[in-house]
């Protein structure tokens, strides 16, 4: 699949990043830090999230359709933000992409695996991801003896996609699900993009001694890489481009990613998603 002819990708050209929803944010705004004269254009599929309770088959369409959507954009690599779909649809994602494509999960479980000590590597992640056995495989594959746990937290998206990241009962909910992990793992994989929005909430449950690994900052250093390998670092000094699209709710979208991003934004454009596309305002 070769890319239009009209498609001339340049080092100014934006890096593309997608996910269910908001949780994504934690990608980009290390991309930010990163990368600051990087253009990014986010899509946030907040009218279908999450996609972590959906079949994986439900789950490579929607991946496919996000990346076509970032193709028309131009984007120069497609970072799937999202760690369900990273788990089970990096395949379809390569295969339909004409720029390099980077998932979340291979860079996280280095990074885990570089800080893993003498207890084990927990992993935390949306129903498709932990069934999925991405987390486990990967860090089997780097480190032989590596002893991991995993747990399903299908109700921390929710929360995260509220903005109740301090609330009582994110409190409560994570002390239920987390309980099991203390005094058993030394690395915490925050293995959904959403999760670190609740970090305060998770590291009070599991101690100060468990080492937090959130995908932006690995995945970021991904990108990095190779966009350097590739001689596509954008080294112009005008002030970068910002664009973020959503399925849905572009005021709730706005209000949370200002918070989390701590600077103020363009707003987020609403798009169309249909069964053959998504389609963006012109």
């Amino acid at each position: 699949m070769n890319p239009p002819e009209d498609q001339i990708l340049q080092p100014d050209s934006p890096i593309g990043v997608f996910d269910s929803g908001i949780g994504g944010l934690t990608v980009v705004r290390q991309l930010i830090n990163l990368l600051p004269q990087e253009n990014i254009i986010y899509f946030g599929d907040t009218a279908r999230v999450p996609y972590g309770n959906k079949s994986q088959d439900v789950v490579r369409e929607y991946a496919v359709q996000d990346t076509r959507f970032l193709l028309s954009k131009k984007v120069k690599i497609i970072v799937v933000a999202c760690n369900t779909a990273s788990a089970v649809a990096m395949d379809v994602v390569s295969a339909r992409s004409t720029v390099p494509a980077i998932g979340v999960i291979e860079p996280t479980a280095r990074k885990a695996v570089k800080l893993s000590g003498t207890r084990g590597v927990g992993v935390i992640g949306t129903l498709s991801t932990i069934n999925s056995c991405a987390y486990s495989t990967a860090l089997m594959s780097l480190g032989k003896n590596i002893s991991v746990m995993a747990q399903a937290c299908p109700l921390f998206v929710p929360l995260a996609e509220e903005g109740l990241f301090d609330h009582p009962a994110t409190n409560i909910i994570a002390s239920d699900y987390l309980s099991q992990f203390v005094g058993k793992i030394d690395v915490m994989i925050l293995g959904c993009t959403h999760y670190p929005l609740l970090r305060d909430a998770i590291a009070r449950v599991l101690g100060s001694e468990v080492k937090l690994v959130d995908a932006g900052e690995a995945t970021a250093k991904a990108v990095k890489e190779l966009l350097s390998l590739t001689k596509m670092l954008n080294q112009q000094k005008s002030k970068p481009r910002y664009e973020f699209y959503v399925s849905d709710f572009p005021q709730k979208f706005n209000e949370i990613a200002e918070r989390f991003l701590g600077r103020k934004l363009e707003f987020a454009r609403k798009v169309q998603v249909y069964s053959d596309g998504i389609i963006a305002p012109q």
